[in-house]
């Protein structure tokens, strides 16, 4: 007789979570009441206004802020309790200008453990070969020794996804990391990124104002409102992998994001219909 395996804990959990911010008097509720489950592998993205607590969820994912209620687990610890891999990229891609982008890629493996301790040793060894080959997986072969003023906008962005997933992290945490973009850069980055997620299967939280790149890269998406932050949808995404940016045209990908757009405009606050 064949055991039934028990069921995998999520890379994820908040439960019940409140933030708070200021004063009794002046006391104002970022998120209310938020509950999150992301298991492992999933790639998962937060949409909705400004103000509606994405970076929050994320910053108290990433331990950089702490909860006023509830709990949260990463890899099956509280947050604060034990140590967890996390790589992170942003709008902007924080590439130290006086290093070259080999170097910028390399960094995590200085500072985290269990590769910290190796660094010296591995540096122009194994530690580099990594480097090089997630560059070139992104299409920046030979560009290693070069600074990051010498890259454009894009090839910057492509070198600061391949330093958040050098050290192989527990999670990956996205900011808005294609906003500041045109538009053609973003569609060939959101096919990379497509493409390391589908290699390495990291549990991946996007924020995006971006409901077209959420509905191209996720495997779930979730709906937020403003004043007070929540989730207010959580639906999964469906269309098949690996996807190409004609899926954009597709009626039924068209129908997901002009529903989403239409959830978001429904949940906006008063406040937000006056500005």
């Amino acid at each position: 007789m064949t055991e039934t395996p028990a069921k995998q804990k999520p890379v994820i959990e908040l439960e019940d979570v409140n933030v708070t911010f200021g004063t009794e008097e002046q006391k104002t509720v970022a998120l209310a009441q938020t509950s999150l489950s992301i298991n492992n592998g999933e790639f998962v993205a937060l949409v909705g206004p400004s103000g509606c607590g994405k970076s929050t969820i994320l910053k108290l994912i990433a331990g950089t802020l702490s909860p006023s209620e509830g709990h949260i687990f990463v890899a099956g610890r509280e947050i604060g309790a034990n140590d967890v891999r996390i790589g992170m990229a942003f709008q902007n891609p924080t590439l130290l200008p006086w290093l070259n982008i080999r170097d910028n890629v390399m960094m995590p493996l200085k500072i985290v453990a269990p590769y910290k301790r190796s660094f010296r040793q591995k540096r122009n060894g194994e530690y580099r070969d990594r480097a090089e080959a997630l560059l070139k997986t992104v299409g920046l072969d030979g560009f290693g020794d070069k600074f990051p003023w010498q890259l454009s906008g894009g090839m910057q962005q492509r070198a600061s996804l391949c330093r958040a997933l050098i050290h192989e992290p527990t999670l990956l945490l996205l900011d808005e990391p294609f906003g500041a973009l045109d538009q053609f850069t973003r569609e060939e980055l959101w096919e990379i990124m497509q493409n390391l997620w589908m290699e390495t299967r990291p549990t991946v939280l996007l924020v995006t104002h971006d409901l077209k790149e959420a509905s191209y890269l996720a495997s779930r998406i979730c709906v937020m409102q403003a004043r007070p932050g929540r989730i207010i949808e959580d639906s999964a995404i469906e269309f098949a992998r690996p996807r190409t940016i004609d899926i954009s045209f597709d009626p039924e990908f068209v129908s997901l994001t002009q529903r989403l757009r239409d959830r978001i405009v429904q949940a906006r606050s008063p406040k937000e219909h006056q500005i």
